[in-house]
């Protein structure tokens, strides 16, 4: 829903741009505002410079003149890196092999971005593993940026972090990697608040900001065998049964479930383990497209 006038004399704008024409009815409708609005709102724009034409009758509709095009899109740095991810995250994927233009895409962006957004998006592309291509989660974009720029200058950062429990607590922390697995963001490295490695996951950052404490990555680090071994060691608390109407082979190949047990039934599938997250879980679960 939309609220703001200037925002909604835009959506004019972007529907007669992707539907070509719309009567004043269909238009106060979307925007749900009276016709008489809509009026106002098609003379804002006509004021503006931009042509939109009515159509008269008893079915006159709005649209935009014929070969008439939006000037280029301007986007914050902040959109630009998230669109920039968007499509690095569609790579990895593997996404691209079914469209031919997909790096010629990427490679524009890249050319046109700001010095600064180019180059955490480089450091992104350095520092972030993805071990799970499935993408159930969406990408926290500011922890995964600024994680990955202090990754690869070297800078510890300050973080307010809420714990399984909820407590929050604030913490400097020298990032050693950055990883995508089994569905949710981590973060694994020094803190120095229990003078020892520990593995963040990204969804729980209240607040981040790189500091000027510099730190040296431990050489030949693994980032994705530590977050691994850091969650085999994580006690699992929690029991779970679930029913999946499936079959063995099919939850098999599209889980990655390491510390669970299927057991086929006649009319499905058993799933059983230990989790300590139940949050996570019901993410798995809801996005497993299995009944």
């Amino acid at each position: 829903m939309v609220y703001r006038p200037t925002a909604r004399i835009l959506t004019v704008l972007e529907l007669l741009q992707s539907h070509g024409h719309m009567t004043g009815a269909e238009l106060a409708r979307r925007l749900e505002v009276h016709i008489r609005t809509v009026r106002s709102y098609v003379e804002t724009l006509q004021d503006l410079g931009i042509p939109v034409e009515a159509e008269r009758g008893r079915y006159g509709a709005y649209r935009l003149r014929p070969g008439y095009k939006l000037p280029p899109l301007i986007f914050t740095e902040d959109e630009s890196f998230a669109l920039t991810l968007s499509l690095l995250m569609t790579r990895e994927h593997g996404l691209e092999q079914a469209s031919p233009a997909f790096e010629g895409a990427l490679a524009k962006i890249m050319r046109v971005l700001p010095p600064t957004t180019r180059a955490q998006i480089q450091a992104v592309e350095q520092a972030v593993i993805f071990e799970d291509r499935s993408f159930r989660v969406a990408p926290p974009v500011l922890s995964v940026a600024v994680l990955s720029s202090a990754l690869r200058a070297g800078q510890a950062v300050r973080l307010h972090y809420r714990s399984a429990q909820g407590l929050i607590t604030e913490r400097v922390f020298n990032p050693y990697g950055v990883v995508y697995h089994e569905g949710a963001w981590y973060t694994i490295g020094y803190c120095h608040l229990r003078q020892g490695r520990r593995l963040f996951r990204l969804d729980r950052v209240q607040h981040i900001e790189v500091t000027s404490e510099t730190f040296e990555r431990p050489e030949n680090f693994q980032a994705l065998e530590a977050v691994q071994h850091a969650l085999a060691s994580v006690p699992r608390v929690w029991q779970i049964e679930v029913w999946l109407g499936t079959t063995l082979e099919r939850i098999q190949n599209q889980t990655r479930l390491s510390k669970a047990q299927f057991i086929e039934v006649p009319d499905g599938v058993l799933i059983r383990g230990d989790v300590g997250d139940l949050e996570w879980a019901a993410h798995f679960l809801a996005g497993s497209a299995f009944p």
